[in-house]
């Protein structure tokens, strides 16, 4: 089986890929960054007993998302899960924000995952129980300050996300939207802000993959997950 999950080698997808890799799950990832998926390639498969396949890909570029899509359909497995991660923040407002922060979110946020999708739904086992994860954000359900471009980006992928969960019913390719609060990375560094008051990005994972685990009869459309004190 395969799960390919973007932007994997750190943070939430980090956590989503070690999940499924401890299920036996292959593993396609892909980052701007070659010494990264090296090192996370050398750490999982030492791990686990799975192949790790990684590209070097910046997938605020669509050329880049096209390469990884014909990098994934080479494979000779179908795709079991796709887990659209990778994402950048940038803080700021609507009228404030630097000139060209909405069109680096929309490509990066919302574009990759269209891409992919469309890139590799062809490559997607569809007599199984196939799951399609977008990493949407609270920030994609209500505006909050500051939150500018990134949170009309994430508005964008939670409505990409309703769409193709409506055109892949018949397909039995389950789709949700998962909508982290404030987890734990490396943005978080020096805020002052106690790591007790984060979720661990494990509670993620473990939320995902507790969804994927239902059978082909269910879909959890929608996963909402904030700390337990309440949203930052």
């Amino acid at each position: 089986m395969i799960a390919v999950i973007t932007g994997a080698t750190k943070g939430i997808g980090a956590a989503i890929a070690e999940q499924f890799a401890s299920q036996g799950f292959d593993l396609v990832t892909c980052s701007r960054n070659t010494s990264d998926l090296a090192q996370f390639k050398k750490d999982i498969e030492s791990k686990f007993n799975i192949s790790v396949h990684t590209i070097q890909a910046d997938l605020s570029k669509k050329e880049d998302v096209q390469n990884l899509a014909a990098f994934i359909n080479k494979m000779d497995k179908a795709v079991e899960v796709l887990v659209n991660n990778a994402g950048s923040y940038v803080p700021g407002g609507v009228l404030t924000e630097e000139e060209g922060s909405l069109e680096f979110m929309i490509n990066t946020n919302l574009y990759s995952a269209y891409h992919l999708t469309r890139g590799i739904i062809n490559k997607m086992n569809t007599k199984g129980k196939a799951y399609i994860f977008n990493i949407c954000s609270i920030a994609g359900l209500q505006a909050y300050h500051n939150g500018g471009a990134y949170s009309i980006s994430k508005f964008a992928l939670n409505g990409f996300t309703k769409n193709l969960r409506e055109e892949l019913k018949e397909s039995h390719i389950r789709v949700a939207a998962v909508h982290p609060g404030a987890t734990m990375s490396k943005s978080w560094e020096g805020s002052g802000i106690s790591e007790d008051r984060i979720m661990e990005a494990k509670d993620i994972a473990i939320a995902i993959w507790s969804a994927y685990t239902m059978s082909s009869k269910a879909v959890v459309e929608d996963i909402i997950l904030r700390p337990q004190l309440g949203d930052l």
